[in-house]
């Protein structure tokens, strides 16, 4: 399993339901989150072969800016 985290430009419902529109639909990706209350907005992506090209080609294409900041391997579901 890996965990991937992005700096982005999310901060509010609206943003959050057009990313939803995309990570829900792909079968890559485990779970996700993104933690509102940090500064930098953390999206975190879990899932077993997703990769970075796969989030922010994603996410772009809805207008939001995404940044790699971290890659975790463990062998949980927890993000």
């Amino acid at each position: 399993m890996k965990i991937l985290k992005f700096k982005t430009n999310i901060h509010n419902q609206e943003m959050l339901d057009k990313i939803a529109s995309v990570l829900n639909k792909e079968e890559l990706i485990s779970r996700w989150k993104v933690d509102l209350e940090s500064e930098e907005k953390i999206l975190s992506v879990s899932g077993e072969e997703i990769t970075q090209d796969l989030i922010t080609s994603a996410l772009k294409q809805k207008g939001i800016e995404v940044e790699m900041i971290h890659i975790i391997a463990i062998a949980g579901h927890d993000l």
